[in-house]
């Protein structure tokens, strides 16, 4: 068994951390958005695989996480940076409500607990 790692200087985690300190918390929060909306929109079948990579139990999971994300932070990133992650996190509630076989009732979907019930 090989070490894929033998030979390279470890990572300089002192840099590292000091690199993420740097980082405005507006982005941490929109880039964390961006990937939870890029995965459910993946396991929606939204990818260019599409059905291969369809998961709505992990979809709804991930949906509700950026829909608690999106609410809990909306007033610390300022509706500039709130309104477009709303939006994404609306087309992905409508998404997974049409690829559902049994939709939820409104208000029951993922996220809509701290959204609120949506209509298309």
């Amino acid at each position: 068994m090989s070490d894929a790692n033998a030979g390279q200087p470890a990572p300089d985690f002192d840099r590292m951390t000091r690199d993420i300190a740097d980082v405005p918390a507006v982005e941490v929060i929109t880039t964390v958005a961006v990937h939870l909306m890029s995965a459910a929109a993946v396991n929606l079948g939204l990818a260019e695989e599409g059905p291969q990579h369809k998961d709505l139990d992990e979809a709804r999971k991930l949906i509700n996480a950026l829909a608690g994300l999106v609410t809990a932070s909306a007033t610390e990133i300022s509706s500039f940076h709130a309104a477009p992650l709303r939006d994404g996190l609306k087309s992905l509630q409508l998404a997974f409500r049409e690829e559902s076989v049994v939709p939820d009732e409104p208000g029951q979907g993922p996220g809509e607990k701290f959204t609120g019930p949506v209509f298309g």
